[in-house]
């Protein structure tokens, strides 16, 4: 673990300016704005909170690039527990923040299918989905038919259906209220980009900026999204998360079965409406899946011809005809360790706090787990739920949690 020994005094030997909060965020998006405004407007933290953003505009943000979902339809209760408390967030935004932080939640439901071998799955799947208290129905390939006639079920043996509390919203919506109310109750919000980490041999000292600016911390979180595994990094800490391009494709189709939910398909490929049209995009293999780079935000048009198009077809036969309006790309934080969140406290840097590497369902699970590092920091422990087992020390136990429905 590297040592650095810290200049005193106003100013450091490099001239850059030396200040000191106690709580650092370096990221700005959905999850640090979620840890700083349960920090200080839910808990009323007394100390000082520093939010640094690379990207106020929030252009290449995952959080902006998002598709936006939030589904209950996952095979481990944390996950399950995490987007619970995201979809009670979002219904109360209206009520408590006032008709500006609308999220626009359209409840329409996620629909997953599986292949001939997956029913098991997913008769499992719904066994944990209910006993957390989810609203998931079993649909056999028949009652998958009568229910969605405009489905072809060739090649599945069924699917679940969450009938309630899923759906998708406005990620803007949800961050700027975040951020809005935390700087409301204090919290500051800096435009920077972090390039080093000091620490002692227990806890992260400083941040430093590219400009020179050297901010002293009493803890730090990192919520960096895709650039998480990066500024772990500066600390001499293995965290197994990377940028993954996704695409995104804005499509018209004049014949679109109405009322449609999300459908997540065998094949990787999901849509879901969006107003008059249409989005839609297909999850890859790990074997087909590079790191992107940091810089790559071009849309990956051929994937459309090749591997989204050919699938809705097959699956919903009114999308033969479909014309792309346009399209967008964003990067996952993906945690190429088992795709889950990692949040909490380093085990040896213990005011280092991780909320990073979701893999795809961040958006959705910041308002959870934001109150969960906020209320171990000001608390000494979460109260608002119990994710456990999304710790950091599975990490280097090798003991990944395997999460089955990652879309």
């Amino acid at each position: 673990m590297p040592v650095w020994v810290l200049a005193t005094g106003n100013r450091v030997t490099n001239g850059s300016v030396n200040s000191s909060r106690d709580v650092v965020i370096v990221g700005g998006a959905a999850m640090g704005a979620s840890v700083a405004f349960h920090l200080k407007r839910e808990l009323g933290f007394a100390g000082s909170v520093l939010v640094i953003e690379k990207d106020p505009t929030y252009a290449r943000a995952s959080t902006s690039l998002s598709a936006s979902g939030i589904r209950l339809q996952f095979s481990t209760p944390d996950n399950i527990r995490l987007s619970e408390f995201g979809v009670r967030f979002l219904k109360s935004m209206r009520e408590r923040f006032g008709p500006e932080a609308d999220p626009a939640f359209h409840e329409r439901g996620y629909l997953l299918t599986a292949g001939p071998d997956g029913f098991g799955i997913l008769v499992s799947n719904t066994a944990i989905q209910r006993q957390a208290g989810a609203d998931t129905e079993l649909l056999t390939t028949a009652a998958l038919a009568e229910r969605f006639p405009w489905l072809n079920c060739v090649g599945l043996s069924g699917a679940t259906h969450g009938t309630s509390r899923e759906g998708w919203f406005d990620p803007a919506a949800l961050l700027g209220m975040l951020k809005r109310e935390a700087q409301g109750a204090g919290a500051e919000f800096r435009t920077g980009e972090v390039i080093g980490l000091e620490a002692s041999a227990s806890a992260i000292t400083a941040v430093r900026l590219a400009d020179g600016t050297r901010v002293a911390c009493g803890t730090m979180v990192n919520a960096a999204g895709p650039s998480a595994g990066a500024v772990a990094a500066m600390a001499g800490i293995a965290l197994p998360v990377e940028p993954r391009k996704r695409t995104v494709f804005v499509v018209h189709c004049r014949q679109a079965p109405p009322g449609m939910p999300l459908i997540g398909d065998i094949s990787g490929v999901w849509i879901r409406p969006e107003g008059q049209f249409h989005i839609c995009g297909w999850t890859p293999p790990d074997s087909d899946d590079p790191t992107a780079a940091a810089h790559d935000f071009t849309p990956d048009d051929e994937q459309f011809e090749s591997v989204v198009w050919p699938a809705l077809a097959e699956r919903i036969p009114a999308f033969t005809a479909t014309k792309v309006v346009r399209a967008w790309a964003g990067h996952y934080d993906y945690n190429t360790f088992d795709q889950n969140g990692v949040i909490g406290p380093h085990p040896e840097l213990t005011n280092f706090y991780f909320i990073n590497g979701f893999s795809g369902h961040g958006i959705q699970q910041a308002p959870g787990a934001g109150c969960v590092i906020a209320e171990m920091i000001a608390l000494g422990q979460s109260r608002c739920l119990d994710v456990g087992a999304l710790g950091y020390a599975r990490i280097p136990a090798n003991a990944p949690l395997v999460e089955v429905n990652v879309i």
